[in-house]
C-alpha cells in the first residue's frame, strides 16, 4: 500500500483489528463513530450495511479530515429480516434458534474515505447452520460470545461447530474481508490527490 500514513480503522470491533493485522495492512485505531445503527425504515436488508457504513464514514472523516479512514458494518439477514446484536440471553437464544437448521446471508459493507475520495463496497457470504439442540444453544450463550455480534454468533469462535456449510469468505462473516479492503485501498490510491496530474 502506498498511503503516506497508516489507515485509520474507526471501529470498536477487536475482530476487525485482528483481521487487518493478520493481513499485514498497516493501520491505527481511531474512535468508533457514534451513529444510530437502527435499520432505516423501508430500506432493503441488503442495503442496510452500506447505509450504516456511509453514516459512519462521514462521522469518522469529520473527526479526522486529513486521514484515510475505514469503517465497516455487518448485517445478518434471515428471511429478508435483519438479526441485530442480541440484547440479552433470551434474545441470543431466540436468534440462534431461528438460525438452527437454516441458511442465512451475511453482508459486510466497507467504506474508505480519504481527503480526496471515498469508496464503498460490500461482500456477501451464505451460511448454513446444522440443527441445534436447545441445550447447546444455551451453553453457547452462557459463554458470553454471542454478545456484541450481529446474529448472536462468532463463526471464528465456538459457533464454528454450528456451521454445516459456508459459501463465501469467512472474513466477511467475521466482519472485514481483507481482500476487499486491499482492492479498495488500491482504488483510493488510484484516485489520490495527484490523480489529475498523471
Amino acid at each position: 500500500m502506498g498511503l503516506s500514513r497508516p489507515l485509520l480503522l474507526c471501529s470498536a470491533s477487536p475482530r476487525r483489528a485482528t483481521l487487518l493485522a493478520s493481513a499485514g495492512i498497516p493501520f491505527e485505531l481511531g474512535p468508533p463513530p457514534d451513529v444510530d445503527e437502527t435499520p432505516p425504515v423501508g430500506l432493503e436488508a441488503d442495503r442496510v450495511a452500506a447505509a450504516h457504513c456511509v453514516a459512519k464514514a462521514r462521522r469518522a472523516r469529520a473527526g479526522a479530515p486529513d486521514r484515510v479512514v475505514l469503517c465497516a458494518d455487518t448485517t445478518v439477514i434471515l428471511d429478508r429480516g435483519i438479526l441485530e446484536k442480541p440484547r440479552d440471553d433470551a434474545d441470543a437464544i431466540a436468534m440462534l434458534e431461528s438460525l438452527s437448521g437454516r441458511t442465512h446471508r451475511v453482508v459486510t459493507a466497507i467504506a474508505i474515505a480519504s481527503p480526496w475520495s471515498s469508496v464503498l463496497d460490500s461482500d456477501e457470504a451464505v451460511v448454513t447452520f446444522r440443527p441445534l439442540a436447545r441445550a447447546e444453544i444455551e451453553a453457547y450463550v452462557n459463554t458470553g460470545e454471542p454478545f456484541g455480534k450481529a446474529g448472536g454468533y462468532a463463526i471464528q469462535g465456538g459457533a464454528s461447530a454450528f456451521v454445516s456449510r459456508l459459501d463465501g469468505d469467512v472474513e466477511t462473516v467475521v466482519g472485514l474481508p481483507t481482500r476487499l479492503v486491499r482492492r479498495m485501498l488500491l482504488e483510493v490510491e488510484r484516485l489520490g490527490p495527484d490523480a489529475g496530474d498523471r
